[in-house]
C-alpha cells in the first residue's frame, strides 16, 4: 500500500463521516462503527430504543454513497416470499402465459431491516444466503444480488413482548452489533433545532461505487503482523468455555463462543481501524479496541451470566484482562 493510498483512503472517508454527521447529531461512535462494516463489506445490527435516527442513518449514508437502498418493516406476518420475491403468472398480448418473476426489496444495494426480531424464524432465515452469499435461490434458479450489498437491521432492546430472538447462524453473519445510545442533552437540543424548524440539512454524494470497491480494496492490503493475528485469535478462544484457550470468565458464564467469522471481524476490523488513524498496520489496540462491537453478539450467556446480570460487554472486558498481549504470558504477569 503506497503513501497515497493511505491519504486518499483518510480523504474518502472523511468526507463520508462529515456528510453523514451533518444530518445525524452526535453518535460519533455510532457512525464510525457503520462505516468500518460498510468498507470491510459486512453487515451492522443496531441495537438501540426507537427514535434515535436509525432510520434516518441508513437514509442518510444511502445519499452520501450514492446506493440504492430499501425498507423492509418486519412483522410476525411477514413470509420469506415478502423479502425475496415471487413468481407470478403473466400474459403477454398474444395470451401466452408465463411464469414472470418480480424482485422482493432484498435486490438493493443498503438494505434496512427494521425491527428484524419481530419476524418470524422462518423469515429470519430467508436473509441467510443473502448476507453470506450475497445471492437468492429460488425455485433452483441463481440470482445474484447487487453489489456491494450491505445489510443494516436494527432491533427494540426494550420492547421483547411479540418478539423472536435471531437465530445464532443468523448474529453470527452481522459484522457488528452496535449499540446506539440515547443523547445528551446539548445533542438532544441540536435534535430539536434541526427538526422543529423551517430549515432542513441536506448531504451530497461524496463517493462513488467504484470508490467504496477501491476502499474495500485497500483495507485487505492493510498489514497484519503474526503476533497481532495470533493474539486476535487467542481473544477468540478464550470465549471459549470448553478449549484450552478457554479464560476463566468463559468458563464461568458462557455456553459457547465465538466464531470463526469473530476473527475475521477483529482482523478486519482492526485493519479499518489502522487506516482510520492513517496507518498501513493493525496493531494489538486495534483488536481490542473492535472487540466489543465484534463479539458481544456471538457469545452465548449462560444462566450465571443472566442471574448476575452480566452483560456481554461486561464478559468481553473481562476476557481482555485475562487474554495476554504477549504469547506464553499470563495476564496477571503482565499486569505486574
Amino acid at each position: 500500500m503506497s503513501d497515497a493510498d493511505l491519504t486518499w483512503f483518510g480523504d474518502r472517508i472523511d468526507r463520508l463521516r462529515t456528510e453523514v454527521g451533518k444530518v445525524l447529531v452526535g453518535q460519533k461512535q455510532v457512525i464510525e462503527e457503520v462505516l468500518i462494516c460498510l468498507v470491510a463489506d459486512g453487515h451492522v445490527l443496531l441495537e438501540g430504543v426507537p427514535g434515535l435516527g436509525k432510520t434516518l442513518l441508513v437514509s442518510t449514508l444511502s445519499n452520501c454513497s450514492g446506493l440504492d437502498w430499501r425498507r423492509i418493516q418486519f412483522t410476525p406476518d411477514l413470509m420469506p416470499a415478502d423479502i425475496l420475491g415471487t413468481h407470478i403468472l403473466d400474459e403477454d398480448d398474444q395470451g401466452k402465459r408465463t411464469m414472470r418473476f418480480i424482485e422482493g426489496p432484498v435486490f438493493t444495494q443498503i438494505l434496512l431491516a427494521d425491527e428484524i426480531n419481530r419476524a418470524t424464524p422462518k423469515t429470519q432465515s430467508a436473509l441467510l444466503e443473502a448476507m453470506q452469499e450475497r445471492q437468492v435461490t429460488l425455485s433452483g434458479v441463481r440470482r445474484l444480488l447487487p453489489q456491494p450489498f450491505f445489510v443494516m437491521a436494527t432491533q427494540n432492546p426494550l420492547e421483547m413482548e411479540g418478539t423472536y430472538p435471531l437465530p445464532e447462524a443468523q448474529l453470527d453473519r452481522f459484522f457488528f452489533k452496535v449499540h446506539v445510545p440515547f443523547p445528551s442533552i446539548d445533542d438532544l437540543v441540536e435534535v430539536m433545532v434541526r427538526t422543529t424548524g423551517n430549515t432542513h440539512p441536506t448531504v451530497q454524494s461524496v463517493l462513488s461505487l467504484d470508490e467504496l470497491m477501491q476502499m474495500r480494496r485497500i483495507v485487505r492490503d492493510v498489514v497484519v503482523a503474526p503476533e497481532v493475528m495470533r493474539y486476535a485469535m487467542r481473544l477468540v478462544l478464550g470465549t471459549h468455555p470448553d478449549l484450552p484457550g478457554g479464560t476463566q470468565v468463559a468458563k464461568q458464564y458462557l455456553r459457547y463462543g465465538a466464531s470463526p467469522r469473530g476473527g475475521q471481524t477483529l482482523i478486519l476490523g482492526a485493519r479499518v481501524r489502522a487506516l482510520l488513524a492513517g496507518r498501513r498496520h493493525a496493531s494489538i489496540a486495534d483488536v481490542r479496541a473492535v472487540a466489543k462491537p465484534a463479539l458481544r453478539h456471538r457469545l452465548g450467556l449462560s444462566f450465571e451470566a443472566e442471574a448476575d446480570d452480566i452483560s456481554p460487554d461486561q464478559l468481553i472486558a473481562k476476557i481482555l484482562d485475562q487474554v495476554p498481549e504477549v504469547e506464553g504470558r499470563v495476564a496477571d504477569e503482565l499486569r505486574a
